[in-house]
């Protein structure tokens, strides 16, 4: 049974979703479909790489991802299909997948042929248009990935996941993305930063100083923000059942600083 994912900032109260899914079905009716997201912070791209880059190592080997966080539908940026890790991944090349092709060894194809699409291609749908056809006929067995199109070397490669160093002891970085909870994920990650378990730090999301570091949320003060590896290995700002995001006022894109002494 083929598998499909979608991950969008498409939400849940249009249609887009649903048409997206009856073009993988007419398609590939044999389709299983997961939603990773669809609540995606709108054009927030590195969030969405963020979130097929912790997704995909859970599925088993020939899942179709698509991503479709596009600010840029219909302008000159390219769909791209990746293959990587025994799966494929489809988007527009604009870092929606860089989590996937920074990480594992990866094949990254234009996607050029238009027998592929669904018809006439709209402006605006390329998720409708181009993006779900292209999955469902991959995943079917209906067309093959170097059907897609030609390799490329150029894509996109822009590092959401790499604070750059501003110091001796300190880095710049951002919020890849605020969860349910409002937990800001950042992008420091405890393989890179290892020493914050064992030294002093500092983390500054926005204009908040936050010092502590606790092993899990109950061990942090209520209505006080504090640093925790989380799940994914991303250092994340929280709150003891409360809301970082909104007592620090920070989301998607905040920019976030750490020192370590």
């Amino acid at each position: 049974m083929p598998i499909i994912t979608l991950t969008t900032d498409f939400g849940l109260s249009d249609h887009f979703v649903g048409v997206m899914k009856g073009v993988i079905f007419s398609i590939a009716p044999k389709a299983s479909i997961v939603d990773i997201s669809h609540l995606v912070t709108p054009f927030e791209t590195a969030e969405a790489a963020f979130l097929i880059g912790e997704s995909y190592r859970f599925f088993p080997k020939k899942t179709v991802h698509v991503v479709v966080v596009d600010p840029g539908v219909g302008t000159a940026r390219r769909p791209i299909l990746v293959e990587a890790a025994g799966q494929y991944f489809i988007g527009p090349d604009n870092g929606v997948l860089s989590m996937v092709y920074t990480k594992t060894p990866s094949k990254v194809r234009e996607i050029t042929n238009t027998r592929l699409f669904l018809g006439n291609v709209s402006q605006t749908f390329h998720g409708r248009d181009i993006f779900a056809p292209v999955a469902a006929r991959i995943a079917s067995g209906k067309a093959r990935p170097t059907q897609a199109g030609k390799l490329i070397d150029d894509y996109l490669r822009p590092h959401f996941d790499k604070p750059e160093r501003t110091g001796t002891r300190c880095w710049a970085g951002s919020v890849l993305k605020v969860d349910r909870f409002g937990n800001l994920i950042t992008n420091f990650h405890i393989e890179d930063f290892p020493h914050v378990r064992t030294r002093p730090i500092v983390m500054i999301p926005g204009v908040s100083r936050v010092e502590l570091l606790v092993n899990n949320y109950a061990e942090g003060p209520s209505n006080e923000a504090a640093v925790i590896v989380g799940s994914s290995g991303y250092l994340e700002v929280v709150v003891n059942q409360g809301s970082a995001a909104r007592l620090l006022g920070c989301g998607a894109g905040s920019p976030v600083e750490l020192s370590i002494y």
